[in-house]
């Protein structure tokens, strides 16, 4: 266990996702294109494998080397400052511990765990306590907990067993992909920011979570437009609320259209289109969207934006 573990640092953090060839081989110079891009657009952090990042169809020695290759591109580029997660989801306990203890070695700082689900049924409130204990008593780095009903069978933690685990001495944060915002407002409410940090996991309740004491944002749409989620952020704590509001509306919209895009085949059409770089091979068995003009106009907009910032 991680000594005098504390929570991330607030701000906005990217799932990013992670490029491949045409032979699905690691795509080199376009993972460090998308991670400097990421950087330089003042993100705070990076999560390699996130969802967004294909973790599940990657081997360990993949993940590995996925999170090795992004700190030291930040690093070789002056931005030691920004903060590695890694995800370390797996369907046991045994190879989550092992993930963690991965996840360190390459560089990163925090690790988030999503609930095993293979057995759904299975996961009662004690196995899911006793699951995310006995992964951050073992992890070398504090942990986080995910929670991304998407794809955990349909397993979704309430504020009652996430308030629980936030006891935990090196259990210091949690991703919320339900995009609840009660549920965030419940454990900001209960939990201090500097001993657990919550953020939503998606950008459409962006502002809304800091407003409800989020300590920002770890979502898919900063791929995309890294800047413009910066310029909320910078709005929001300036007190610049309806500002900020109008450019949230903008996240929103275009947050919802990436969702119908099929968030990780679409991030990558997305960027290849607007930035130069990145193909579109996503890991079988999921495919590449079509893609027409009518299909992203939001995004577009938001693309738009980004460029000005």
């Amino acid at each position: 266990m991680a000594p005098n573990s504390t929570p991330p640092p607030s701000g906005v953090y990217v799932p990013a996702v992670l490029y491949f060839d045409e032979n699905e081989d690691f795509d080199v110079p376009a993972i460090q294109a998308h991670v400097l891009r990421l950087a330089k657009g003042g993100v705070t952090g990076i999560l390699v494998q996130g969802s967004n990042g294909e973790a599940q169809h990657l081997s360990h020695d993949e993940r590995k080397e996925a999170i090795r290759l992004t700190r030291k591109t930040l690093d070789d580029n002056g931005f030691q400052q920004v903060v590695i997660i890694a995800g370390t989801g797996a369907q046991s306990t045994r190879e989550t511990k092992k993930l963690c203890a991965d996840a360190a070695e390459a560089g990163a700082t925090f690790c988030l765990v999503l609930t095993p689900s293979v057995w759904p049924s299975q996961m009662t409130p004690e196995a899911i306590l006793k699951f995310h204990r006995d992964v951050a008593d073992a992890s070398p780095i504090p942990t986080m907990v995910y929670n991304f009903p998407v794809v955990t069978a349909g397993l979704n933690l309430d504020s009652d067993i996430i308030g629980e685990l936030a006891q935990h001495p090196n259990i210091v944060g949690t991703k919320l992909s339900c995009g609840t915002v009660g549920k965030l407002h419940r454990l900001t409410s209960t939990v201090p920011i500097t001993k657990f940090a919550t953020f939503p996991g998606v950008s459409d309740v962006f502002l809304q979570g800091l407003v409800s004491g989020s300590a920002g944002l770890i979502g898919a749409l900063p791929n995309v437009a890294p800047k413009a989620h910066m310029e909320v952020y910078r709005l929001y704590k300036a007190g610049k609320i309806e500002e900020a509001a109008k450019i949230q509306a903008l996240l929103g919209h275009a947050d919802w259209e990436l969702g119908k895009l099929g968030s990780i085949g679409g991030i990558k059409t997305v960027v290849a289109k607007h930035f130069g770089y990145g193909g579109t091979v996503v890991r079988a068995p999921l495919s590449a969207p079509v893609v027409t003009a009518a299909s992203t106009t939001k995004l577009d907009e938001l693309i738009a934006y980004e460029k000005t910032l």
